[in-house]
């Protein structure tokens, strides 16, 4: 009986293609629509709503100190939904995560802010918060697999790559809302700044309009069935009842390994979309600022104080946040662009030669920032030159994580697949999209203003990587039917 299983899981594919592509793209479409809502409105909504201390830079390095929470997160998720989906399958593990997301996400729709119950509303939006990294920990392996599990032979990394279009997808839609729903509300002050309405009640709609698309990604994930490789682990007795102490034991140099190599990714996704955002929208001279952050004293009833604002002022571009957001999404489609490029070329010359030549671009390109960024005499070639910036960041950003789908589950056998590709995935994420909006915005502020340390902390990340990517094997030929991972012995 055992063989006659086996033979039926190799001689069809466990799930249709089109159902593979869209179960993997739509879930996690749905799962970074959700992650950036909250990080869009971690630097226009929060520091106001939430963090209001009265010092622009604490309050915005208290709302990335809150987004960076879910990176933490996310490494426990990443233990609990690992377990689960080595030993019970990947669909199950992929619709509770969704759901766990989802509503968290809604959740944060309804909360009441720090004039309603003070410093309980930020207690809260760090629970939800939490909640949403817990998620994702364990949301993008269970993609990844699902799309490189059900892969035909020679194009696994172009099925991964499907999961990774989510990221550029998800962004592009949560803005969309975002700008759709500030441009639709009264602007006394000008169409590119937020306006009131926006902050009193605008925000929320984007976390709430997120049960629509969770709906979606539900109805496609529960149509999944368990791949053809995990269905041949149970019939070979691969699978382990503790999968994350064999993962440790016997896998450990792989799951550093993978969690170097996803560095630098992590730290520039997050300086393109975060960092940019607070840089781009930041007024250019004290003045504007210093008029801007009166008036809103004012209509706090608060008193101001221009000396000490000086003091901790530092300048950024002086975009509109509609304008910016609108340069950014240009850019994003270039990282889906290349995300989706990435993967017949990585099939093609294989995983580990593209992210080497990739990640010696990302060094160069953090040695750039200041050419870039550097303010210019003449406004539009600011604009050119910002625009031209968030177009190449994005660009290696698609070219390096569009692989990743198919790297990190290729350094694992079949029974620690979940457990150990989620893992350094997102213990990655501590190191680098914990603390990336963190350290830029510190940098940023003791350089003056001056992006230049930020590229340079970039860079470094770039090393690191780099590093370990010569120090792992290349992983474009690995069978997954012949890497299902030891028969167990034990009951261990």
């Amino acid at each position: 009986m055992p063989s006659s299983a086996a033979v039926s899981t190799s001689s069809a594919p466990a799930n249709p293609r089109s159902r593979v592509i869209l179960a993997s793209l739509v879930g996690t479409t749905v799962e970074f629509y959700d992650f950036y809502a909250y990080a869009t409105a971690a630097v226009l909504v929060f520091p106001v709503l939430f963090f209001p201390t009265g010092n622009d830079t604490t309050s915005l390095l208290l709302s990335f100190s809150v987004f960076g929470a879910a990176m933490i997160a996310r490494p426990l998720g990443a233990v609990v939904f690992g377990h689960f989906g080595d030993r019970f399958g990947r669909k199950a593990t992929l619709v509770a995560s969704l759901l766990t997301m989802g509503i968290a996400t809604f959740l944060i729709g309804c909360l009441p802010t720090y004039n309603e119950i003070n410093v309980w509303a930020a207690v809260l939006l760090l629970i939800l918060r939490l909640a949403q990294g817990f998620a994702l920990g364990g949301e993008w392996s269970g993609a990844a697999l699902v799309a490189t599990e059900n892969a035909p032979k020679g194009r696994r990394a172009w099925y991964g790559t499907f999961p990774q279009l989510g990221a550029p997808l998800g962004f592009i839609i949560a803005n969309a809302v975002f700008l759709t729903i500030n441009a639709v509300l009264p602007h006394p002050d000008g169409g590119g700044q937020r306006s009131a309405e926006f902050l009193a009640w605008g925000w929320r709609v984007p976390f709430l309009f997120s049960a629509v698309m969770v709906i979606i990604g539900l109805w496609v994930r529960l149509r999944l069935v368990e791949s053809s490789t995990f269905q041949k682990a149970e019939t070979s007795g691969a699978i382990r009842r503790f999968p994350l102490g064999v993962v440790v034991r016997r896998h450990g140099k792989h799951l550093i390994l993978g969690t170097f190599i996803m560095l630098a990714t992590y730290v520039l996704f997050y300086l393109m979309t975060n960092f940019t955002l607070s840089f781009g929208t930041k007024a250019a001279d004290l003045a504007t600022a210093s008029a801007a952050a009166q008036k809103a004293a004012e209509a706090a009833g608060k008193a101001f104080d221009p000396t000490a604002f000086a003091a901790q002022f530092y300048p950024g571009q002086g975009f509109g946040f509609t304008d910016f957001v609108l340069m950014q999404i240009i850019g994003v489609v270039f990282f889906g662009i290349f995300t989706l490029l990435s993967g017949p070329i990585a099939d093609a010359i294989g995983r580990r030669k593209l992210l080497l030549w990739v990640t010696g671009l990302i060094i160069v390109f953090g040695l750039t920032f200041n050419l870039f960024l550097a303010p210019q005499a003449d406004p539009k070639f600011t604009g050119a030159l910002t625009q031209a910036f968030l177009i190449f960041g994005f660009l290696l950003m698609g070219s390096t994580f569009g692989p990743m789908g198919a790297v990190l589950p290729e350094l694992f056998p079949t029974n620690v697949r979940y457990s150990g590709s989620a893992i350094a995935y997102n213990v990655s994420s501590i190191l680098g999209a914990a603390l990336a909006p963190i350290v830029a915005v510190a940098l940023w502020a003791a350089a003056g203003g001056s992006p230049w340390l930020v590229g340079l902390y970039l860079s470094a990340m770039g090393v690191l990587t780099f590093v370990a990517l010569l120090l792992s094997p290349e992983t474009k030929d690995v069978d997954y039917d012949d890497n299902l991972g030891a028969a167990a012995k034990t009951t261990s």
